[in-house]
């Protein structure tokens, strides 16, 4: 069997519950990581340092940018986030799978450096209720709210690059849908080329 893992790129617009089902997908599924990201914004109530996010200074995440160790990287309302190359390649060099949560940005810039991974897009059922669940949320003011919905909208395109898409209407079908995804991928003819070799040999 092959040693190497698979690097899982989930993207979703804000509010379709992507980190929920990918935080559900590592207690339901073996070996697989959650890429925990960089990012320069505060910590808010309830985040821990190292499972949510490695929360760092500005100056430090642009040293990382400026010494080309981003594997992905992009500012967002002002603070910056991001994936190290070496996080990724420990975790795919240990032979375990690798799920990063990332948006539309950061999922085509990990494209190209991985070109084998693969990418699921998480759809809300409805712009409606998109909405409804960004209000409920209740993290932003009006006019944040509007902005999130309009770039919800551009990045929904984004989906007809992604090789799965997944509709979050209910947690528990969503969940089952990206388990299938990560099993079936684990049982893709290059992950057991050495196998196979063996065996005709």
């Amino acid at each position: 069997m092959s040693s190497k893992g698979c690097l899982f790129i989930v993207s979703a617009p804000s509010g379709a519950g992507k980190t929920t089902l990918c935080r559900r997908l590592i207690e339901a599924v073996d070996n697989v990581v959650y890429s925990v990201s960089y990012t320069t914004r505060e910590k808010r109530s309830g985040e821990t340092e190292g499972v949510d996010y490695h929360f760092v200074l500005e100056e430090e995440f642009e040293k990382l940018i400026k010494k080309n160790a981003m594997a992905e990287w992009a500012c967002v309302y002002g603070k910056y986030y991001g994936t190290p190359k070496s996080t990724i390649e420990t975790v795919l060099d240990q032979g375990k799978d690798l799920l990063a949560d990332v948006d539309v940005q950061g999922g085509a810039q990990l494209k190209r450096l991985y070109p084998d991974a693969i990418r699921v897009f998480v759809l809300p059922p409805s712009l409606e209720e998109l909405e409804n669940r960004l209000k409920t949320r209740g993290r932003d003011d009006p006019d944040v709210l509007v902005q999130r919905l309009a770039a919800a909208k551009e990045e929904i395109k984004a989906a007809f690059e992604y090789d799965y898409a997944v509709v979050n209407e209910q947690l528990h079908e969503a969940l089952g849908r990206l388990v299938s995804i990560v099993k079936a991928c684990r049982c893709r003819v290059r992950k057991s080329l050495d196998l196979i070799s063996s065996l005709t040999r």
